[in-house]
């Protein structure tokens, strides 16, 4: 299902080597968390493997034990995007919506008022 281009890989190729600086916010052995480097949203964190990974559904070379540990990262990150703006959204992207092809995730505040969120969702906690 490729489409002929070279495979992209920013967060290899750029962040994990260093070519394009971030800034940090979390991190594990396995696992990184930086601010994007060109946010979509008031809040807008990537957080990476720090080894190559090609997709959610495409392991590579690695095995599922180490998603505990990435997940694990993304978690806490989202727990204090959570804690310090009420909400929070977590994405990752598969084929053609996955631009660089290096499994990431997006942890991200988009900017709405309580208000906003309630009419738009409702409520459902309750």
């Amino acid at each position: 299902m490729g489409t002929g281009a070279a495979v992209s890989d920013f967060y290899c190729n750029q962040v994990l080597s260093g070519l394009v600086p971030v800034e940090k916010v979390g991190e594990t052995g396995r696992a990184l968390a930086f601010r994007h480097t060109n946010p979509s949203y008031p809040v807008h964190i990537v957080v990476i493997p720090k080894e190559h990974v090609p997709s959610l559904t495409n392991l590579g070379d690695v095995g599922e034990d180490f998603l505990t540990e990435v997940i694990g990262l993304v978690r806490e990150i989202a727990a204090q995007v959570e804690e310090e703006h009420g909400s929070c959204s977590v994405t990752t992207n598969l084929g053609l919506y996955q631009e660089s092809k290096h499994l990431h995730w997006h942890v991200i505040f988009r900017g709405e008022s309580d208000e906003r969120i309630l009419s738009t969702y409702g409520r459902h906690d309750g």
